[in-house]
């Protein structure tokens, strides 16, 4: 279960792939199902920023992300920083920025998954094909949405 969380613990996108798939290469899938529905126009599909662990610190992943002018809160991994300081002032290229205020907000996928595991169907695993887990996943971040909104309308 690969999956994208907003501020507010909801789920805007998820995927779901078999157990020994690396989390890395599903980076760029999850991004791409973004849809925010706004009032009025089309759905927003660029996030101000993105908040990952050191699993997504790829160069790829950096530079996709550069691109779309997304701000990319992801700590550089130890050998990511040896290798770079290896290379030099020249070839070795600038130190990554890391904002640790919007670092710390990165908790918010953990509590996603939990309020996702809620449901007994997704915290146990039964769902044994693909097409169902995701329907389950589907199912329950609806009614993540739909109790965030209650709670906002009370």
């Amino acid at each position: 279960m690969h999956l994208a969380a907003a501020r507010r613990c909801r789920p805007p996108a998820c995927t779901v792939t078999a157990g020994q798939a690396a989390d890395s290469p599903q980076f760029l899938p999850v991004l791409h199902k973004i849809r925010v529905r706004l009032p009025v126009g089309r759905p927003r599909t660029r996030p101000g920023a993105v908040a990952a662990d050191k699993a997504y610190s790829s160069r790829a992943n950096r530079i996709y992300l550069c691109k779309r002018n997304i701000t990319a809160v992801i700590p550089e991994k130890k050998d990511q920083a040896a290798n770079r300081k290896k290379k030099g002032r020249r070839r070795g290229g600038r130190p990554v920025r890391h904002d640790a205020a919007l670092y710390r907000e990165r908790n918010t996928v953990e509590r996603l998954i939990n309020r996702l595991k809620d449901w007994h169907g997704i915290a146990t695993r039964f769902d044994k094909t693909p097409e169902s887990c995701i329907a389950g996943l589907e199912l329950r971040g609806s009614m993540i949405w739909l109790e965030d909104l209650l709670r906002a309308t009370n």
